[in-house]
């Protein structure tokens, strides 16, 4: 059964105290504030089809706001799918701000702060799941979320129909029928996850990969370095990490240790007064075990670190690791 909610019957010094209640219920608890000077009114009608919710709302102009206040003392847990109907609207969230015009989509994450501001009265569609029913990484949803997806062509022109007919019909299913559509919907948005997150667009790939390169440079000297905390710096999956390197000619663990046996061979063979151990030179360069530096250092070198330095010292050079 539809849940309505609506403003009409409320006195106008109270509409937006139950609009804010409103959302809070149908959606998540957020802060309304109204463009000044003008009436306001909202109507939402939610249906629930399984673990799906669907809300239809229209209102006139305001700014949406979701705090980390908010998400403190009710955290959110799910992913949300909005659809634009009517009117405009300008979606913020992870840095990121998505100009909607109709017809356009909009992905995010209930859990984390956005603002939706509506300059003119409009109508929209929300689509919510359980974040843990999606199935893909918290990495590839932030990548997507505050991004404008367009419906005019690729997948975004597959979801629209869909989504619409569905929102307008939620009340007449079955309940079989509701468990069964919403599995479909579940796997519609983690494919819309999936497509827009690995999404390359001119020049992307190459920006990644050089900030992915220069990460490295930067914390070699961290024995938590890895393809994991690399990843998760950059706000992408492993599996995407992993993909970006396929023409590279290494892999990512590779790189990490081939740049930390090149900063161990330079100062190895670095002269001065002070000559640190070898072991001590390993652990400033994320090397923990100094068995596995040694046998790592001899495979790329094809000595001992300590013949390094040795060969290098007789040479009387300041000589560099070459790999």
């Amino acid at each position: 059964m539809s849940v309505v909610l609506s403003t009409d019957a409320v006195p106008d010094q109270d509409k937006v105290a139950y609009w804010s209640d409103a959302l809070g219920r149908a959606l998540v608890p957020v802060t309304v504030t109204p463009r000044a000077g003008r009436p306001f009114g909202g109507r939402i009608v939610t249906d629930r089809l399984g673990c799906l919710r669907i809300s239809r709302m229209e209102a006139d102009a305001k700014r949406v706001t979701r705090t980390p206040a908010l998400i403190g003392r009710s955290p959110g847990n799910e992913v949300a799918v909005g659809l634009q109907l009517a009117g405009t609207a300008t979606f913020v969230q992870d840095g990121r701000r998505a100009e909607l015009g109709i017809g356009d989509l909009v992905l995010y994450d209930t859990a984390r702060p956005f603002s939706v501001s509506y300059p003119e009265r409009f109508a929209t569609h929300v689509f919510q799941v359980p974040r843990h029913v999606l199935g893909v990484s918290d990495s590839d949803i932030r990548l997507v979320t505050g991004t404008a997806i367009g419906t005019g062509s690729g997948f975004g022109a597959v979801l629209r129909p869909f989504l619409a007919t569905l929102a307008a019909s939620a009340p007449s299913y079955a309940p079989e029928a509701a468990q069964r559509l919403a599995g479909h919907v579940v796997d519609l948005f983690a494919t819309l996850i999936a497509d827009q997150a690995h999404r390359e667009p001119d020049g992307s790939r190459d920006h990644l990969v050089r900030s992915v390169r220069a990460h490295i440079d930067r914390h070699l000297g961290e024995a938590s370095l890895s393809p994991e905390s690399i990843a998760r710096a950059h706000h992408m999956s492993v599996r995407y990490l992993h993909r970006l390197f396929e023409g590279e000619g290494i892999t990512v663990s590779r790189l990490v240790q081939q740049r930390r046996l090149e900063a161990c061979g330079r100062e190895l063979a670095r002269r001065g007064r002070l000559t640190p151990t070898v072991s001590a030179v390993a652990r400033r360069w994320g090397f923990v075990n100094p068995a596995h530096f040694s046998r790592a250092f001899r495979a790329a070198y094809g000595i001992s670190p300590r013949e390094w330095r040795a060969l290098h010292l007789e040479q009387g050079t300041g000589g560099r690791a070459h790999g």
